[in-house]
């Protein structure tokens, strides 16, 4: 798979991962995201969006990393980012779980929007495992090849010889970053936000509050998590 014309991804990250493109399993990966599409097939997010996170926040930027799964799957939501949605589109409840715990751990009052580019652009990287998905179908995508992809792109992330926080929420997130030398960088670890799980860990596990103490005490500058009241605000 080529970077293709209206994909945007940072130049940090082609010049890093421009060997993948070349790898047989992302030239079956285009092959099965073209026939999806042929077929009629509603895929999400947009095209120009899939490597919308590594577009925002270029490696050598990178302080923490949130993990999620897939892509939303419902019309209008998903943009790139994991556990963010579009202006004018209503927090999920995972994302509504995560203000409850930003304003337990900070202070930060909910926001009314669940556009989260202004973390993605002080250099929280928020990546999905899995790149895209079938409308209306959960894990549509999966097991096609986005999980190698974005392996190599944590792995690229835990050579960096800055500290980063790994915020991993979650069995699934917790396993694909086992890997993570840990002796430099910070994994913190909580259930998923989910309203399955949150009550079981995820409440009270302060992870931002950690995360900026962490970033802090290795002279780095803190996190600003208070989110702007509006979507479209700089």
């Amino acid at each position: 798979m080529e970077a293709q014309a209206g994909i945007k991804l940072h130049p940090s990250w082609l010049d890093r991962l421009k060997d993948e493109f070349e790898e047989p399993y992302m030239a079956d990966l285009k092959r099965f995201l073209i026939a999806e599409r042929r077929s009629g097939k509603r895929i999400f997010p947009r095209g120009s969006d899939w490597f919308r996170a590594l577009d925002l926040t270029p490696l050598e930027d990178v302080r923490v990393v949130i993990l999620g799964q897939d892509p939303y799957h419902g019309a209008g939501q998903a943009h790139g980012l994991c556990f963010s949605v579009r202006d004018g589109v209503q927090p999920p409840p995972s994302l509504a779980n995560i203000y409850k715990e930003l304003e337990s751990d900070l202070g930060i009052k909910p926001r009314r929007h669940g556009f989260l580019e202004h973390w993605a652009k002080q250099g929280v990287l928020l990546l999905n495992s899995v790149l895209t998905v079938e409308m209306g179908k959960a894990a549509s995508h999966r097991d096609r090849g986005w999980e190698r992809f974005t392996d190599r792109i944590i792995a690229k992330i835990n050579a960096k010889d800055e500290p980063v926080v790994f915020m991993l929420w979650g069995s699934y997130a917790q396993k694909k970053a086992a890997f993570v030398d840990t002796s430099r960088h910070l994994a913190l670890k909580a259930p998923h936000p989910s309203p399955l799980s949150a009550h079981s860990g995820f409440f009270g596990c302060r992870h931002f509050s950690k995360a900026n103490a962490f970033l802090e005490s290795g002279g780095a500058r803190p996190i600003d998590w208070a989110l702007p009241e509006t979507a479209t605000a700089a």
